[in-house]
């Protein structure tokens, strides 16, 4: 039988040694080591879309740069705002981000109540790229520029309407933005996404339509519908034959467009933020990324955006659209 004093060296051992393990796990934990095993991008959408495509084009290059594998999580539903929550939810540790659009990330909460996060939830990393929208119109229309296109729905307020990818999207909200600044009474017909919306312009159902332009462009090039103008302030460099509808006076306030990013959840830790960055802005000057994206429609982002005040003054912007025309879920 051991004695008592024989019994507390062993027990003092054994508490000591726990201890040693814990500090040794805790040591393995900490940013320093970051990353030490596969990272989890989630998109949320299908695969295929201008999203997953900017995803799956980051993913490659982090990969490389941070040396771990990148796997894409497609996690479709509520127009991002799934995939979101489940980033927002993850542990901030940096092994579950998010390369999320405008929509889910700054657009969704302003218009549904069901989205219970905010912008504050997340860790914003960088910003990835941009995309102009581009409205269009449909050939039974017989619009072929934007100068016809704001006459006649001026002469005939609430006659034509123009359709979108769903109620509060980026793409709404762009043509809510030409409503207003034309001063335009039209009606918004909502889709379940880009292809029902396509398939009725190109059938002449519905006379105009606000598409992504890389959605848009195979429709735009084969002349199946007529592009009136893109939704950023000047030319996009990918269409540099497609005015801007900032071009026309009376629409000189447009500008808006649909961005990509890469968000963590909230209380992500500094050092791991750091080495998303760098890796992030090494991945962004990286010419095969670039042509991909390029090659997409989008424009890559300047290095080094403050993601903070982009946000702050996104947000801001939406909520101005959002409250004009009255957009709630």
């Amino acid at each position: 039988m051991n004695s008592p004093s024989v019994s507390r060296r062993v027990a003092l051992c054994g508490a000591l040694t726990s201890l040693s393990l814990l500090a040794c796990g805790s040591a393995l934990a900490q940013p320093d080591s970051y990353p030490s095993k596969p990272i989890t991008i989630v998109v949320g959408y299908p695969a295929g879309g201008s999203t997953d495509l900017s995803g799956r084009t980051l993913g490659a290059e982090l990969s490389r740069k941070l040396g771990v594998p990148v796997i894409i999580e497609n996690v479709g539903g509520a127009g991002g705002a799934i995939g979101a929550q489940k980033v927002v939810n993850a542990a901030p540790d940096g092994y579950t981000l998010l390369v999320g659009a405008s929509n889910e990330i700054a657009i969704s909460r302003l218009v549904s109540a069901s989205v219970k996060y905010d912008v504050k939830d997340f860790t914003p990393i960088g910003l990835i790229a941009t995309q102009p929208m581009v409205l269009v119109a449909s050939q039974k229309s017989g619009v072929k520029t934007v100068e016809q296109f704001m006459t006649l729905a001026k002469q005939n307020p609430g006659k034509y309407s123009f359709g979108s990818s769903g109620v509060g999207t980026a793409l709404h909200l762009a043509g809510e933005m030409v409503k207003d600044q034309g001063g335009l009474f039209m009606t918004h017909i909502p889709y379940r996404g880009v292809a029902p919306l396509a398939n009725d312009l190109l059938g002449n159902n519905i006379e105009f339509g606000v598409f992504v332009l890389s959605s848009g462009l195979p429709h735009i090039r084969s002349g199946k519908v007529v592009a009136l103008g893109t939704t950023e302030a000047r030319r996009s460099p990918m269409t540099p034959d497609i005015p801007a509808l900032a071009e026309t006076p009376k629409l000189k306030g447009i500008d808006i467009n649909i961005w990509f990013a890469l968000m963590g959840p909230a209380g992500l830790p500094e050092p791991v933020v750091a080495k998303l960055k760098k890796a992030l802005n090494e991945s962004l000057q990286t010419p095969a990324l670039r042509k991909k994206l390029e090659d997409s429609g989008s424009t890559v982002s300047p290095l080094n955006v403050d993601m903070p005040k982009f946000l702050a003054q996104e947000t801001a912007k939406y909520k101005r659209i959002v409250d004009f025309a009255k957009i709630k879920e």
